[in-house]
């Protein structure tokens, strides 16, 4: 299954006053893929925009459950992490991860999204309610999920 994660409204874009500190301090936000985090981008972009492929298969009891690099968590609580971190010298030193849950996209969308060419979309912006970069488990309607 295709999907597309896009983020807007990212933090170091915002009048906080902590946009400064995070433009200055190197913040990026990626994918998280196993252990590492890719397809990075600056906390000041306009957008940030994933597409990714998800392995998405039926299980016995009608349910349908989802694998491969991107996906965290065991079978009923499976997740995808967008990860915030520092770079320096090279390196990126993550602080702050937001979840996206599987199971709160509705399974009708799931089954669409898995026939044919169509992708599942995920649209959210990056910015908690404080300014800062979006953390912990994030859910609709901070986010909306639709079948493009």
């Amino acid at each position: 299954m295709r999907m597309r994660i896009e983020g807007d409204e990212l933090p170091g874009r915002s009048g906080a006053p902590q946009a400064e500190a995070l433009r200055l301090g190197g913040v990026e936000v990626g994918v998280q893929r196993r252990g590492e985090v890719v397809d990075r981008g600056p906390v000041h972009a306009d957008r940030a925009v994933w597409e990714l492929d998800v392995d998405i298969r039926e299980r016995d009891e009608g349910l349908l459950d989802v694998g491969g690099p991107w996906v965290h968590g065991r079978p009923g609580a499976r997740f995808l992490y967008l990860s915030w971190g520092a770079t320096g010298d090279g390196s990126f030193a993550m602080f702050r991860r937001a979840k996206l849950m599987f199971g709160d996209i509705p399974g009708d969308l799931l089954r669409a999204a898995r026939s044919g060419d169509r992708v599942l979309v995920g649209r959210l912006g990056l910015t908690d309610v404080d300014g800062g970069p979006l953390c912990a488990r994030v859910r609709p309607p901070m986010i909306t999920w639709t079948v493009e």
